[in-house]
């Protein structure tokens, strides 16, 4: 996959927008998990969300339902995908400022790799949601 188009369209938001989760999405995407643990574990995220006031507020990677979503799916073979996923993005990224950034920053910190993946499986769960 060319992931140069991918990260010109990226680097100039990733001045106004995390550009973390749609990485940790990205270097996970031949990672296939049990469908029915994560949507189960994405409802009861959803649920915290409603719980906590607004469903469709933005998500934040230390927010509850982010971190309990990403406690629950936090497996080795996911963190194996993701530190592989982004160690190959690595070096594709380095002419991308923003991009390679945001990449680094989550090679440094699993736990934050784990959270950016999770907020974007759980944002994409949400825009699937009929308002």
């Amino acid at each position: 996959m060319d992931l140069v188009p991918l990260f010109v369209s990226l680097e100039p938001v990733g001045v106004e927008v995390d550009l973390r989760p749609a990485l940790a999405l990205l270097a996970t995407r031949d990672l296939e998990l049990d469908a029915a643990e994560l949507r189960a574990g994405l409802r009861r995220s959803m649920l915290l969300l409603a719980a906590g006031g607004d469903p469709r507020r933005e998500l934040e990677l230390d927010g509850r339902a982010v971190s309990s979503f990403a406690a629950e799916v936090d497996r080795p073979q996911l963190r194996e995908a993701l530190a592989g996923g982004l160690d190959a993005l690595a070096p594709k990224a380095a002419p991308f400022p923003n991009v390679a950034a945001a990449v680094a920053e989550l090679r440094r910190d699993p736990e934050l790799a784990i959270r950016a993946w999770a907020c974007a499986l759980l944002a994409e769960a949400l825009d699937e949601e009929p308002a």
